[in-house]
């Protein structure tokens, strides 16, 4: 084993199997290592929230990240309690207690999030600007050359994607390009969720002097969770979807694409990097 790998600290989320490898014609059954996937189950109390298909792992930061980012709770204050439910769940149930107790009339839509694609149907950005976000902070600045540096190290920190290839991650860096903290998930969404839920723990909220970045594509979702908890610069590996370009430009979020190498797309904002233009 590589002793410069990063650590796995949760062996629920991989799972080995036996596979026919195919090579130069030969064949031969060795093990892999699978990334896994299950069911969460998020509840207010014993009222069921939510289901999420998630790489078990930092659960809690999950659950707390979704009620924040989905409007449930406003700050760490609103959440007296986070437990998960023991058996016969599998450890795949949350409860959490509300300081000011949960009227599930008002929620506004069902919650089913597949790993794949986040929640979908919601009237859309209408749904961000009914909130009250706060503004992002204009005053926040980030490196052209900082930026560039940040898929490596994002690469560099994936335990579970270096031994199964299978997912998607979301990290946390200051404006020097520090990595404060970084969360894997099969589900691009869950893995920024988990990122949220560290920093309403820590009470850190909002995000207000941060980037973020995120393996994948920046989607709709991506998007609206970062605004959501405060964070001025989002970037990613891949292409953004055309709701989402759609909602940072009326957000005023700096978003960052296709950020390989020393090149990348600014879709959005680009009054916040430094040497761009």
């Amino acid at each position: 084993m590589d002793s410069t790998a990063p650590k796995i600290t949760n062996q629920r989320s991989i799972a080995l199997t036996s596979v026919e490898q195919w090579e130069d014609r030969a064949i031969s059954r060795v093990q892999d290592y699978l990334a896994v996937e299950e069911p969460l189950e998020i509840r207010i109390g014993e009222i069921p929230l939510a289901v999420t298909m998630r790489t078990p792992g930092h659960d809690l930061e999950l659950a707390a990240g979704f009620l924040f980012t989905e409007g449930i709770v406003a700050d760490a204050s609103e959440l007296r309690d986070i437990q998960p439910i023991p058996a016969p769940s599998s450890g795949n149930a949350i409860s959490a207690d509300l300081e000011n107790g949960f009227d599930p009339g008002k929620l506004q839509r069902n919650f089913f999030s597949a790993s794949s694609c986040g929640i979908c149907g919601k009237q859309a950005i209408e749904a961000i600007r009914v909130r009250g976000v706060q503004p992002l902070s204009s005053g926040f600045h980030v490196d052209s050359g900082m930026l560039c540096s940040l898929p490596e190290m994002l690469t560099q920190s994936q335990a579970v994607f270096g031994r199964t290839g299978g997912l998607h991650a979301a990290a946390l860096f200051s404006a020097s390009g520090e990595m404060l903290v970084l969360r894997e998930d099969i589900g691009r969404h869950n893995a920024v969720d988990k990122v949220v839920g560290w920093a309403l723990q820590q009470k850190r909220l909002p995000l207000n002097q941060h980037v973020l970045m995120v393996s994948g594509r920046g989607g709709f979702e991506i998007v609206q969770k970062t605004i959501v908890a405060g964070i001025p610069v989002l970037a990613s590996v891949s292409a953004p979807s055309s709701l989402a370009v759609q909602l940072a430009r009326e957000m005023g979020l700096t978003l960052v694409g296709f950020l390989r190498g020393k090149r990348f797309v600014v879709y959005s904002g680009s009054q916040r990097i430094k040497n761009c233009g």
